[in-house]
């Protein structure tokens, strides 16, 4: 895949550089797996996500995107399945433009508290190209079949 976008890395000072990059587990994954990279004071006995709290985890990354690219952060099916940890604001988006520390909001929906382990993998990354649209105010919008139907117009649910 010679024409993918290059994202440019750096660790945070801090950071265990041990840890894997973000990394696609398989041939065909969308997103590439990222792990929280705990701060040293944490590292031993994880972060505990009580249920309903949640917490902005640290990866130790900060990255370049390049222009015309965004990053999508997107819950991981598993721990959302098994556990009820989702990213409250999925898909979280990162501009091109931003360069701050590279953070996970995570979410425990779940019953029961859940401890979040160094290295733990905790979200996916998927990159994807971004078009910015123009704006423009008219007169009248053009007509559909749907019209005006909202929230479940289309069908049942």
């Amino acid at each position: 895949m010679t024409d993918a976008p290059l994202i440019h890395i750096v660790w945070e000072d801090w950071a265990d550089q041990s840890l894997p990059l973000p990394a696609y587990e398989t041939a065909g994954a969308a997103g590439a797996d990222l792990r929280v990279n705990l701060r040293p004071e944490d590292r031993a006995d994880g972060l505990v996500l009580a249920p309903m709290a949640r917490a902005i985890l640290p990866t130790g990354l900060r990255i370049e995107i390049p222009a015309g690219y965004e990053v999508q952060i997107r819950p991981r099916s598993g721990l959302a399945a098994k556990f009820g940890l989702t990213i409250p604001n999925a898909p979280g988006t990162i501009d091109s433009d931003y360069r701050g520390p590279l953070g996970v909001i995570l979410a425990n929906l779940g019953a029961d508290p859940y401890t979040i382990r160094h290295g733990d993998r905790i979200a996916q990354m998927v990159v994807a190209p971004v078009v910015q649209a123009r704006f423009a105010v008219v007169d009248a919008l053009g007509d559909t079949t749907r019209g005006a139907g909202g929230f479940g117009s289309t069908g049942r649910g």
